[in-house]
């Protein structure tokens, strides 16, 4: 009967380990997740300005242009994205 008892032990210890190699595989592979993909589509986020190609474009609203330094607006003149303030 101790025959029967240890294999019964050792095919769940193998099945749980299996169950365990592929759920572990699942969650480091991203399997089902679709956060990745929609993070790396469409623009960034992070870049204020950029027009519909990617490219930067200047807010020449006048409001803005009242606040804004004459080295921010020469770095948008010069069609970069300003680095100072």
């Amino acid at each position: 009967m101790s025959f029967g008892r240890k294999t019964i032990i050792a095919a769940l210890m193998t099945g749980s380990m299996a169950l365990g190699a592929l759920v572990g595989a699942a969650a480091f592979t991203g399997v089902g997740s679709t956060a990745n993909a929609a993070a790396t589509t469409g623009q960034p986020s992070n870049v204020r300005g950029a027009g519909p190609n990617g490219a930067f474009t200047p807010n020449e609203d006048p409001a803005h242009e009242a606040t804004e330094s004459a080295a921010r607006e020469a770095q948008e003149d010069a069609g970069q994205v300003p680095t100072i303030p």
